[in-house]
């Protein structure tokens, strides 16, 4: 059975409205939930970016659903602030949360004033705070004086068991680099090609656990209102890598991606008014192998989105895959 989840998307939503959504799309049939960290939207036109480690504690109260969070230690936190986080959710809600760590953009990090690293340096910086992260949480007193400095740290409110921290991984080489460490991989949605790639990279590497998918999708009763919703919401997702890394305001995205037409947004975002089309695209992740798979619809507006999947696409793909 596949696991199909709710993303919550901070950047487009008020915190309240967003809580109210993950709580209809628990009683819609989806499995579980997940959210991104930021401090900024990724377009002015979105407008939002609510704080996601308060809201996880509210969601979590609120529903029954497993919850994960897609985080960057390193600059905007110190992973000793991570880690006592993730430890008080853990133990606050045994078995349902999870972290991704990734090495950060700028859009997020530039705020502590500090200069962005370069990539190769913010990957080294990750398998530190990894490593921190993953002492702390077993209870270790840690020091280290490496690119992350910590001084005799230790998490006094500890879960029974550590929560499970995986890999946020776009490219094939970030995916290896995690399989040393990881508890499992997510990734976006990208050509099929590129995923296989991805996969096969982390287990070739010796990665265990889960592999998820992220999927930015734009669903409304015309097509013409799924193109336009994709268009105005999430043309963002046009910047690649490494520039999506490095630009670090909305406004830049925004300027970025000011000529882009809706044919343009529907190479990166999946859009189409039928259910069974999107199914049909959602299936293939499920047979590709990929034991979870996160929807997130990219429009602002969710309860026709989740009544919607909630009958006509939830069902048939939970029972895909192997």
């Amino acid at each position: 059975m596949t696991i199909v989840g709710f993303h919550a998307s901070h950047e487009q939503l008020p915190p309240a409205r967003l809580l109210r959504a993950v709580q209809l799309a628990e009683g819609a049939g989806f499995d579980a939930a997940m959210c991104s960290d930021h401090f900024a939207p990724w377009s002015v036109r979105q407008g939002e970016s609510g704080f996601a480690w308060s809201w996880l504690g509210a969601a979590m109260q609120a529903t029954r659903l497993p919850f994960g969070v897609v985080t960057a230690p390193g600059q905007r936190y110190h992973p000793t602030l991570t880690a006592q986080a993730t430890a008080t959710l853990a133990s606050m809600f045994p078995g349902r949360f999870w972290a991704a760590l990734g090495s950060g953009e700028a859009i997020n990090e530039h705020v502590t004033g500090e200069p962005f690293p370069p990539k190769e340096e913010r990957d080294a910086r990750l398998r530190e705070t990894v490593d921190v992260i993953r002492r702390l949480l077993r209870g270790e007193e840690v020091t280290t004086d490496g690119l992350v400095h910590v001084d005799r740290a230790r998490i006094w409110s500890l879960p029974d068991v550590p929560p499970p921290l995986i890999i946020a991984a776009v490219s094939a080489e970030t995916a290896r680099d995690g399989a040393e460490w990881a508890d499992g991989l997510i990734t976006v949605d990208q050509p099929r090609g590129t995923l296989r790639d991805v996969v096969a990279a982390y287990r070739d590497a010796g990665g265990q656990g889960p592999t998820a998918v992220q999927v930015h999708l734009s669903w409304a009763p015309t097509e013409e209102e799924a193109r336009a919703i994709a268009h105005e919401q999430w043309r963002s997702g046009l910047v690649p890598a490494p520039l999506a890394w490095e630009l670090d305001t909305p406004q830049a995205f925004d300027e970025r991606t000011a000529d882009a037409t809706p044919d343009d947004v529907a190479r990166t975002v999946q859009v189409s008014a039928d259910p069974a089309r999107h199914l049909e695209k959602l299936a293939e992740l499920a047979e590709l192998g990929f034991d979870r798979i996160y929807l997130h619809h990219v429009g602002t507006e969710q309860d026709a989105f989740i009544d919607t999947f909630g009958e006509h696409v939830l069902p048939a793909l939970k029972a895909v895959g192997r």
